[in-house]
């Protein structure tokens, strides 16, 4: 009697399967970005309440009906920014606990990381602000976002007490406010202009800011840059006119 061998999936079939699956998950995610970059866009230069889900599936060239398998409504395209830059800002902390940077290099490393998106696309600035201002539904939403932000710079803060790099006589979730507050308004000013200068004028934000962060003795940690360094932009100041 021949025995008789179980029929199995030849392993060239085994292989086509699962690039299959594979490519699915990857045109399925390249249609996301697609979805996501166009909108960024669109909000940056129609403005947010101008742009509509067809401005955004016509210029991310998907049907309509695409756009609500990833997104249920244009208000979460700011969600999904938010969370992105959570993400990084998530990274960050667990990269400084790891690595020991020191907190002067590390803030200001995480200065530029954190601006990556907004270099790309000032105008999303702006949008997110309008949106905070806005009565949309997914206010609350962002606004818990920003509690989470809180809580991972309180955290840096924290980190930085702890190794005698941050003062400790101020609590660490002030400090994180005020750290927070110059960021923001840094970029939001920044975003009038759109220009290069976003990063000198974060450099610049953050030697001030270091100022008043710093321990209070006489072997502070030093965040200054060089002179030629510092001089190497000129950066337009900050003024009730800007």
């Amino acid at each position: 009697m021949v025995k008789k061998t179980p029929l199995r999936p030849s392993k060239a079939r085994r292989q086509s399967v699962l690039p299959s699956h594979g490519r699915r998950e990857r045109r399925s995610a390249e249609t996301r970005e697609r979805l996501f970059r166009s909108a960024l866009d669109l909000f940056a230069r129609k403005g947010f309440t101008e742009t509509t889900v067809e401005d955004i599936t016509e210029a991310a060239d998907v049907g309509k009906g695409t756009f609500f398998n990833y997104f249920p409504s244009k208000d979460h395209i700011l969600l999904a920014f938010g969370e992105m830059q959570l993400a990084k800002l998530q990274a960050a902390v667990e990269e400084a606990r790891r690595t020991g940077e020191p907190m002067p290099q590390f803030l200001r490393s995480l200065g530029v990381r954190m601006t990556q998106e907004p270099i790309r696309n000032p105008g999303v600035i702006r949008t997110l602000l309008q949106a905070y201002l806005s009565t949309t539904p997914v206010r609350e939403a962002m606004l818990d976002l920003q509690k989470r932000v809180h809580a991972l710079h309180t955290e840096i803060v924290e980190l930085g007490q702890e190794r005698g790099e941050i003062r400790k006589d101020l609590p660490a979730t002030e400090i994180a406010h005020v750290f927070r507050q110059t960021i923001f308004g840094t970029l939001l000013f920044w975003s009038l202009y759109g220009d290069a200068t976003l990063h000198p004028r974060m450099e610049s934000a953050f030697n001030v800011l270091w100022s008043g962060l710093a321990p209070r003795n006489a072997g502070a940690v030093s965040a200054e840059i060089p002179q030629a360094e510092a001089m190497s932009v000129s950066v337009p100041p900050f003024t009730c006119g800007d």
